[in-house]
């Protein structure tokens, strides 16, 4: 998974993630990746438009946005 988030962050790609919190609640969020330390990383979250912090073990799946999808939304 790091690595998947490393090369989405070298292609300054916006990612749909699907997300495993800490309370247990899954959450599909919109992020772009700023930066990575360690075990987590620090995104844009689209969904909340803010800077959030992120655990690399807690991420389910990630998915690039296409071109198409952006001029969709």
């Amino acid at each position: 998974m790091k690595e998947q988030l490393i090369k989405a962050m070298q292609r300054n790609q916006i990612m749909n993630m699907m997300y495993l919190a800490k309370s247990g609640e899954v959450s599909k969020r919109r992020i772009k990746i700023i930066k990575i330390v360690g075990d987590s990383f620090q995104a844009y979250c689209f969904t909340r438009q803010a800077k959030r912090t992120f655990m690399i073990d807690s991420v389910l799946a990630v998915v690039p946005i296409t071109q198409r999808e952006r001029e969709v939304v």
